[in-house]
């Protein structure tokens, strides 16, 4: 992770960054457009266990398990082979991830390991913990180079120390932050994409931006293709202000898209009402 220069507060300092503060303020519009819908009114409880469901579809279609929304709502059973486990997995995490919210101020990392447990369902020993020296990694999207366990473990508690201090800046920033690094260091033998995404979505929702979860970022990912999220991705990795900002930038749009499909939902309800 890098910022744009020493401060008490980095991340403050990339809320700064060229086109980052439109973004942030485009994505409130989109957010503020879905909670003010009049079906909110009545019924935010069916639109947020409907942005559960497609936000974790987006989140496993990015692993690599593309699957229809209908046949995720339709199927009862996901062992059956490796998309049906990510799928599982990655419903299993939106569940978790409302848990969550009250340990994430406190102990980001006991979080980002109770994720990893719960997405990788096994009882092997690397399961909910970081990598150590010599382990491989299996995560096909991402194909950058895999920083070594040392480093793994001098930039968790980094990231640590930002979500426990708080800070100034916008919720945007720091969710796209958290998934950005967890994605460059794939802390995990497994399941690393399915945790950042769990882990920007707690950030949005114990931010305060998407209270409901209603607004579901994985939507937008996948919408935006998994070739321009390793794009963006690689701007975060580049460490520079304009990659940083592209990074950011791309995370507001997918959080855009996702409260536009949940505004689409609640149109779709009112006149299934009407």
């Amino acid at each position: 992770m890098s910022t744009t220069g020493a401060s008490a507060d980095p991340l403050a300092a990339l809320g700064s960054l060229p086109g980052v503060a439109d973004s942030v303020e485009s994505v409130r519009k989109y957010v503020d457009r879905v909670y003010g819908h009049r079906i909110m009114r009545r019924r935010s409880n069916e639109i947020t266990s409907e942005a559960a469901l497609r936000g974790a579809r987006g989140s496993a279609a990015l692993a690599g398990a593309d699957w229809a929304l209908e046949e995720v709502r339709r199927r009862a059973d996901f062992s059956g082979d490796d998309e049906a486990r990510v799928v599982g997995a990655a419903l299993r995490l939106t569940a978790e991830a409302g848990q969550l919210l009250s340990i994430w101020r406190q102990s980001p990392l006991r979080v980002l390991a109770r994720l990893h447990l719960v997405a990788a369902a096994g009882g092997g020993d690397d399961i909910g913990r970081p990598r150590l020296a010599g382990e491989t990694v299996d995560e096909p999207l991402i194909e950058l180079p895999l920083p070594d366990a040392d480093e793994v473990a001098g930039r968790l508690d980094g990231l640590a120390r930002l979500v426990i201090d708080g800070g100034s800046a916008p919720a945007l920033v720091k969710a796209a932050v958290v998934h950005g690094e967890i994605l460059a260091l794939r802390p995990f033998r497994s399941h690393n994409g399915l945790v950042a995404r769990a882990a920007e979505r707690i950030v949005l929702v114990g931010s305060g931006l998407d209270p409901k979860s209603i607004c579901p970022a994985e939507v937008g990912h996948a919408e935006l293709g998994r070739a321009a999220y390793r794009a963006a991705l690689d701007g975060y990795v580049s460490g520079t202000p304009e990659g940083m900002s592209a990074w950011i930038t791309h995370c507001g749009k997918a959080v855009e898209l996702g409260a536009r499909e949940s505004t689409a939902v609640c149109e779709a309800l009112q006149r299934g009402a009407a």
